[in-house]
């Protein structure tokens, strides 16, 4: 199979229909999303994509990109753009085969094909019978298509595996960062092309760009001899390779055993075919990556106290991801908090200006990215063993250039209130729960969760709130008045209803009332910034430049109005 010559990824269609076409039907006008059987693979294949068009179409300038949005090829003109890489993009056969080793890997042992799934119980794990939940023997044999993605999905993901073992470009388990149009019925194209770079943001340091060849083994490495990392001074750096080889990175050694089947399904999609994958081989010391690699579709993290250490790839936790997460994923701060913004996600500034540039000369262009959307995905990795699968959905905001700090430090300061709340809601639930809540052991982190997933729509209907704010021609030093206050009293409202949802739950006879009042007590003299310990909550009480009692004497003014007690 190649993967640009034949129908394998399933598109879904304007009708509702999924359809398996080639993948220049990503410029079908009727087709509006992938449709993969996996989630991991759902991030991935949208990973290949726009890897393939800026390998085959890299925009040279901004204009560049913008004539595409506004014109998408036709589906022939992007198989003719296509074409020239098809040798690289063959699966089987004698030659070179995508992502795989061009060594027949003869000297290993076979292994199960489930070996490419990233949740899937490993060698150890099964040694010791400890896939408990999830369970061997769930994937036997793929189709040639889930064969191939989730050949992909494992070298762009690569989780550590032991000595050897190579992890991928980004580091093991790395989180991706899109953006999506908020149209549900957008094209794919749209979705697609919104995260296209151009070719000057594509090189990294010490790379100069070149036109992608086909043949070209530092761009695909799976067209030449192994890079094989058994000794020292074989790490793979930026400028070892081409521009655009992170999107084709390839740290693990595979090689797929492909045989014929008479209609055999599929244990991932279910498809019958004629052409499967029930082992592969496997060998160790692939490429190794060290070096500032940035991914474009990847955030990163470091320390601005330690400039020479190399940035590190954001990954997933356990807790999931949230708005508190927000500002780190979008706003690029990498002189203060250290936080380094996807360059798609810091190419969306220059993409929006560009386009309210256009439409204020008349250009019929749609207002595409004032309406887009955060799309954020990855595993959670513990070293080699996955505890979660993550993906989340958040607005973006649209502010001038100009406004980007202090729109970082109006977020700051909201998730900073929330941190502590949710934290000081966490302490009196122990409190409440326990006699000597110090003592008390387990994973508490359900509580902040449930107090996080409560406010997360405030919190987004804020962030809208400073968006308009600081499109005004001379907005305020501080956070409007209005919405520190709108924010606090979601914030306030919620750690109370948690609290006493959680407090006050359980077996009546093994409650302390007197416990838990005490502790309600204190969540309250916290949340009203009177205790010891609540500076932060009196000092954006201070800062929002609102008063707390004034709005319980309106409530109270309201209630008596209604009531007739005036």
């Amino acid at each position: 199979m190649n993967l640009l010559d034949d129908p394998w990824l399933p598109f879904l269609l304007k009708d509702g229909k999924v359809e398996n076409r080639l993948v220049s039907a990503v410029a079908d006008s009727d087709v509006i999303n992938l449709a993969l059987p996996r989630a991991d693979f759902q991030g991935a294949a949208y990973q290949f994509l726009i890897g393939l068009l800026q390998t085959a179409l890299p925009p040279k300038t901004h204009d560049d990109w913008l004539d595409l949005l506004m014109v998408p090829p036709s589906v022939d003109a992007l198989d003719k753009a296509f074409a020239p890489f098809s040798s690289a993009f063959e699966l089987d056969g004698d030659g070179p085969r995508f992502m795989q080793d061009l060594d027949p890997l003869e000297d290993v042992n076979n292994a199960t094909v489930s070996g490419l799934l990233i949740d899937a119980p490993g060698a150890n794990g099964i040694k010791n019978n400890t896939d408990f939940f999830v369970k061997r023997g769930r994937v036997e044999v793929m189709c040639d298509a889930c064969a191939a993605i989730a050949l992909y999905t494992m070298q762009i993901n690569a989780p550590a595996g032991g000595a050897g073992i190579r992890v991928g470009l980004r580091g093991g388990g790395p989180l991706t960062t899109l953006v999506m149009p908020e149209s549900s019925d957008a094209s794919l194209w749209e979705r697609l092309w919104l995260n296209i770079i151009t070719q000057k943001e594509t090189t990294q340091k010490g790379q100069q760009w070149s036109t992608p060849h086909p043949e070209e083994p530092s761009l695909f490495f799976w067209m030449a001899d192994t890079r094989v990392s058994d000794k020292k001074g074989t790490e793979v750096l930026p400028e070892d390779t081409r521009p655009l080889h992170a999107y084709w990175s390839m740290p693990r050694r595979f090689r797929l055993l492909f045989e014929d089947a008479d209609e055999c399904p599929c244990d991932i999609c279910g498809r019958k075919t004629q052409r499967v994958v029930r082992e592969l081989r496997a060998k160790k010391q692939g490429a190794n990556y060290d070096g500032p690699w940035l991914h474009p579709l990847t955030p990163y993290r470091r320390d601005p106290q330690k400039p020479n250490e190399l940035p590190l790839s954001s990954k997933g936790q356990p807790g999931g991801l949230g708005y508190r997460h927000w500002s780190g994923f979008v706003l690029n701060d990498e002189e203060s908090s250290g936080a380094i913004a996807a360059t798609v996600l810091k190419n969306y500034i220059h993409k929006q200006k560009l386009v309210t540039q256009e439409r204020a000369c008349g250009e019929d262009i749609q207002a595409l990215l004032r309406e887009a959307r955060l799309w954020v995905f990855g595993y959670d990795m513990d070293n080699m063993k996955p505890r979660g699968w993550y993906s989340v959905e958040m607005p973006l905001v649209a502010i001038p250039p100009g406004q980007q700090e202090r729109l970082r430090a109006w977020v700051q300061q909201l998730i900073d209130l929330s941190r502590n709340i949710a934290w000081m809601v966490r302490t009196q639930v122990k409190n409440a729960w326990f006699s000597r809540p110090s003592d008390a052991k387990g994973d508490m982190s359900a509580i902040d969760n449930q107090f996080y997933d409560a406010t997360e729509p405030e919190f987004f209907k804020a962030l809208l709130a400073l968006q308009q704010v600081l499109q005004q021609e001379a907005p305020p030093p501080h956070i409007p008045p209005d919405t520190a206050e709108h924010w606090y009293f979601a914030l306030k409202r919620e750690a109370m209803r948690v609290f006493e949802d959680l407090a006050l739950s359980g077996a009546q006879e093994s409650m302390d009332l007197e416990r838990a009042t005490a502790a309600h007590r204190q969540l309250q003299s916290f949340l009203g910034g009177k205790s010891k310990g609540s500076k932060v909550v009196s000092d954006f009480i201070q800062q929002g430049g609102f008063d707390p009692s004034a709005q319980a004497k309106r409530n109270a003014a309201s209630a008596a109005s209604t009531t007739g007690d005036t």
